[in-house]
């Protein structure tokens, strides 16, 4: 493994323990047996380093939703639903530090326009993926304006979810909690209807 390599991997280590912003060269030089030169050499900053190594966990991130999603193979929608949202509760225990970059790298997005651009590359690709992962048979009659909409709705629960488990893992939903939620909601939308219509003597 070259310097590079070696660079990556520690800077990784780094955030996992210490976090992006409380990391410092030679927190990373440390972590990865090289030397401050290196840094300069191959990144040009530490912050460059960091930037591309929280991309990569990141991808990391990804990686771990694929997984998630390819768990999800019952017939019912619920049962695919509470399988996924149960697979994400379950990596908290095992991921947590990955899960942690992942909510810091949100709040650094503002001011690194490539880790920026790198997450919203990452939530187009999530969006279809999510909304296949509901609308069976890919979705062919469904407007592409819709299936992007389902899988937005869908990352914004597993965000929601993410920040939860991570502030408080005891008062956060299980993935139960949230198919059972999403049964009431849906029954309740079910049971209204359309509004009426004003009175014309109103």
């Amino acid at each position: 493994m070259g310097h590079r390599e070696r660079l990556l991997a520690g800077a990784r280590v780094c955030l996992y323990e210490r976090g992006y912003t409380r990391t410092t060269a030679r927190d990373i030089v440390a972590a990865s047996d090289t030397n401050l030169a290196s840094i300069g050499y191959h990144f040009g900053s530490k912050e460059a380093l960091l930037t591309a190594a929280l991309v990569q966990a990141f991808e990391e991130w990804g990686v771990e939703i694929d997984r998630v999603l390819r768990d999800g193979t019952q017939p019912d929608l619920m049962d695919r639903l509470e399988t996924m949202w149960t697979g994400l509760v379950e990596s908290f225990g095992t991921h947590r530090p990955l899960w942690v970059a992942g909510i810091e790298a949100f709040a650094l997005a503002e001011h690194l326009p490539v880790l920026r651009e790198q997450l919203a590359e990452t939530y187009t690709r999530a969006r279809p993926a999510l909304a296949t992962f509901v609308i069976r048979n890919g979705g062919e009659n469904v407007p592409e304006a819709t299936r992007k909409a389902v899988g937005s709705f869908l990352l914004a629960l597993m965000t929601g979810l993410t920040v939860q488990r991570l502030l408080d893992p005891e008062a956060a939903p299980s993935g139960k909690d949230l198919a059972e939620a999403l049964r009431v909601i849906v029954g309740a939308v079910n049971e209204s209807g359309d509004p009426e219509t004003p009175s014309s003597d109103a």
